[in-house]
């Protein structure tokens, strides 16, 4: 039975834990987990954490910066490969709307992801940019 949290301006998280579910779901690879200070960070800094749970395991995690109004820019979307295919990333979203309904939701896919975000209903956005860290405007 997975069970769900959702918390707003206030995540209260095992950072072992965290690290763990994204190690295990392969979104890890793609962040800056091995710092732990800056991955603190990123945790307490994001106002809309929705968590997914197998008993006492973190399986999933929906982790937004919001206004909750206009906007809310879902950071991470994370699934445990154990736990994929079972509507747990699916729900991680539905939930994450249901805390801000009128916001849009804004998300960069992972490229192991590209397939998954249309199958649930989400659009392709044809004008988003980025500027990476570490790189200058010209």
């Amino acid at each position: 039975m997975i069970s769900y949290r959702v918390a707003k301006d206030g995540f209260t998280f095992d950072l072992d834990a965290v690290l763990d579910l994204y190690r295990d779901s392969t979104l890890g690879e793609r962040r800056p987990i091995e710092d732990r200070e800056r991955w603190d960070s990123v945790l307490r800094n994001s106002n809309l954490v929705v968590t997914a749970y197998d008993g006492d395991l973190l399986v999933g995690i929906s982790r937004c910066v919001t206004d909750f109004a206009y906007a809310t820019y879902l950071s991470d979307l994370a699934v445990r490969l154990s736990h994929q295919r079972r509507g747990i990333g699916k729900e991680l979203i539905r939930l994450t709307q249901q805390a801000c309904p009128q916001a849009n939701i804004i998300l960069l896919s992972a490229p192991k992801a590209t397939e998954y975000y249309p199958h649930v209903g989400m659009k392709q956005h044809p004008s988003a940019w980025t500027l990476p860290s570490g790189e200058q405007l010209r």
